[in-house]
């Protein structure tokens, strides 16, 4: 299957597809991408208009002026296609460690479908070969920091830009190779830029709402397998399923949480474990078991709201200035400032960090045999064997980094470009540590998944719900029950993979 880019029309499933870039189509993987033909007449009408102003001599921003604060300066007409090269190379000053595959291969798609709205100036042989590179998944090695977020995602985009000119490295088969191998081996000249076209390719917010939108896909994942190791958890420490019931939630009416009741009441359903101590003498379950329908159901709407305000983003135009054919003007304003971006990565944070707090609470109430009722540690002959001691402390460790991390990065701005451009949102860093905390919160789920698959063999013959026997058995397909200590940290890893890839549903 073959997705057309027609502009306004990104959709969750074309942007996870894009993500994972191409593979077997038999496996429901995206053949590719493909400009839609609806679209190409207003990308070229915009390129027209370019030519017509470039035309009537008049200072227009970037066409045929300087920069920021050098945008007072005009350029002579011979000078603008260095102009535009001069630009992307001025602009290739990123630092630190390639973006990961799935963030370019979005940023490839995001650039090409808001080129694709038609005014920005760009031909539609450079949105093609934006296209071509990720059909190809020939992917530009761009630098992951550089950006503060506002007058667009300069340097990554420079460095993503750069590639279609022949400068700088990109990705291909696993090998890091010069830029024009790439561009043969997607079947692409290397481009000589025309007016507007450097500005537009380099201006706008696709780095930062990659990375956020990426994001977003990992969260969900991390986030159903916290909701169903927490039912396994509740079900391992003998916890009542009474909090979950429809009728608590749906008098308060929050969205998320009632939905994310539901989703444990289908876990529990039918657990030979819950019914052994339905009349036992417990009158409440702690917090970390009895709230996680009010905590994970607070963290999907935010979840959810991200994933709203990241889709329009996707489907909008975010460079400067934008060119309208109709009228024939170049219109200058600041759709580059990633505000709504920043904003959307910084409660993705929150979430991310309450879905490994309270986590971490759960497995650190199932090491504590005054309230689980089980063995100290979650192991025999406690002290000879110390268990899962230490894997909770490291759990602990995750989720007190997580709280730094969740500091709201859109509070903080620096001036640029000689006070020029004088407020910026740091939305690129907002949505690059988001991945940091997640690789976070992955690593506590993932113990606590160890811990409460170990919890729940301590009450065997005794059987959970067929669905956690399920979830139980997928982990202990890699990793064995423990039965004196071992070295850990290559079981945490094993349920790590297995948190990211995703946990499939009761």
């Amino acid at each position: 299957m073959v997705h057309i880019v027609t502009p306004g029309q990104l959709s969750a499933e074309m942007l996870q597809q894009a993500a994972m870039g191409p593979g077997p189509v038999d496996a429901g993987r995206v053949e590719g991408f493909e400009l839609a033909a609806s679209a190409r007449e207003r990308v070229a009408a915009s390129v027209r208009a370019v030519r017509e102003l470039v035309s009537r001599h008049d200072a227009v921003y970037g066409i045929n002026t300087g920069f920021g604060k050098l945008a007072q300066t005009r350029i002579a007409d011979d000078q603008l296609v260095q102009l535009q090269k001069n630009l992307v190379l001025s602009h290739s000053a990123g630092v630190g460690q390639p973006l990961p595959a799935p963030v370019v291969r979005l940023m490839l798609l995001l650039k090409a479908a808001s080129l694709a709205h038609g005014v920005s100036g760009v031909r539609g042989e450079v949105i093609d070969a934006l296209l071509a590179l990720l059909n190809a998944d020939v992917l530009p090695v761009i630098p992951e920091k550089g950006s503060v977020g506002a007058s667009g995602d300069l340097a990554p985009l420079a460095h993503l830009a750069g590639v279609l000119i022949g400068i700088g490295d990109v990705v291909a088969d696993g090998r890091r190779v010069p830029a024009t191998e790439g561009l043969a081996r997607a079947g692409l000249p290397v481009f000589e830029l025309g007016p507007k076209e450097g500005l537009a390719l380099l201006n706008g917010t696709q780095c930062s709402t990659a990375l956020a939108i990426h994001a977003a896909q990992r969260l969900q994942r991390v986030f159903d397998a916290a909701v169903a190791v927490g039912a396994m958890t509740v079900d391992a420490a003998k916890g009542s399923d009474t909090p979950f019931d429809d009728r608590i939630h749906a008098v308060r009416g929050q969205r998320g949480q009632r939905e994310v009741a539901a989703s444990y009441r289908e876990w529990l359903h039918d657990s030979a474990l819950r019914q052994s101590h339905l009349h036992c003498e417990k009158v409440q379950d702690p917090y970390c078991l009895r709230c996680q329908p009010q905590v994970m159901g607070a963290c999907l709407d935010q979840l959810r709201h991200a994933w709203g305000i990241l889709l329009i983003e996707a489907n909008g135009v975010s460079d400067n200035p934008l060119v309208f054919a109709d009228t024939m003007e170049a219109l200058s304003g600041g759709n580059f400032h990633a505000e709504p971006v920043a904003f959307a990565a910084d409660n993705l944070a929150l979430a991310i960090a309450e879905v490994g707090a309270l986590s971490e609470r759960r497995t650190a109430m199932l090491m504590d045999p005054v309230i689980s009722g089980l063995p100290a540690f979650l192991v025999e002959h406690g002290g000879l064997n110390s268990g899962f001691m230490i894997a909770q402390v490291t759990a602990a460790a995750l989720a007190s980094e997580n709280k730094s991390l969740a500091h709201p990065a859109s509070v903080d701005s620096l001036p640029t470009s000689a006070n020029q451009e004088d407020h910026v949102s740091m939305a690129t860093y907002a949505a690059r540590r988001l991945h940091s905390m997640l690789d976070n919160t992955a690593g506590i789920v993932a113990i606590e998944w160890l811990a409460a698959a170990q919890a729940l063999e301590f009450h065997r013959p005794l059987r959970s719900s067929p669905p956690i026997e399920a979830l139980h058995a997928l982990l202990r397909e890699r990793v064995p029950f423990l039965h004196e200590d071992r070295l850990m940290a290559p079981d945490i890893e094993a349920a790590t993979r297995l948190v990211e890839a995703g946990v499939p549903g009761p």
